[in-house]
């Protein structure tokens, strides 16, 4: 993708969002709190009756400004498993958990890291430390991604979803510096 640093310059109106978008993620995790502690609790019980405890995934990504933060997930695969990309006949993946996976259930936890300032709802998805320096040494505008906190959705998710090599990630990050460089309220 062709994006150059210093030709980043931001809007008042794209400043405002910049300003408020926190308090925007925080109003919006605690309007939902009602609804989204009820679905984490069913499916929480549901991971527990397949699989016992532990419910939760908690995997170090990379953030803003290229800091490490744990980021908190649903397990959807069976515990001892090994990690890695998943197919649609994956194995790994306990019962009903595909459905879980493709509403992004498993995402909720990530409310959590919201709330903590590790996460917007908004931005780039966080990659795993391994994955990132990765994709780092093959494609060099990749470190951009970290110039906004990472999101639970983004741009670059509604546009091509998951990548599972660099040149889908090539694709991921175009949207990404995309979303970037038109950070707004209506984008």
């Amino acid at each position: 993708p062709s994006f150059d640093i210093s030709h980043l310059a931001y809007s008042p109106s794209q400043l405002l969002y910049a300003q408020v978008k926190r308090g925007l993620d925080i109003i919006a995790v605690i309007a939902t709190l009602p609804l989204t502690v009820l679905i984490t609790a069913l499916v929480g019980l549901y991971l527990f009756v397949l699989d016992g405890y532990p419910v939760i995934f908690v995997q170090i990504r990379r953030g803003f400004g290229g800091r490490r933060f744990r980021m908190y997930k649903f397990r959807t695969m069976y515990k001892g498993t090994a990690g890695g990309a998943t197919s649609v006949s994956d194995k790994r993946v306990m019962p009903g958990c595909l459905l879980i996976r493709k509403l992004r259930l498993d995402e909720l936890p990530q409310l959590y890291n919201i709330l903590r300032g590790d996460m917007s709802l908004i931005g780039p998805r966080p990659e795993a430390i391994d994955l990132s320096r990765k994709y780092e040494k093959a494609i060099p505008e990749y470190t951009y991604r970290s110039l906004v906190l990472p999101g639970i959705t983004g741009w670059a998710q509604v546009n091509s979803g998951y990548t599972s090599n660099p040149d889908e990630a090539l694709i991921k990050l175009s949207h990404d510096l995309y979303y970037i460089k038109h950070l707004s309220f209506d984008l």
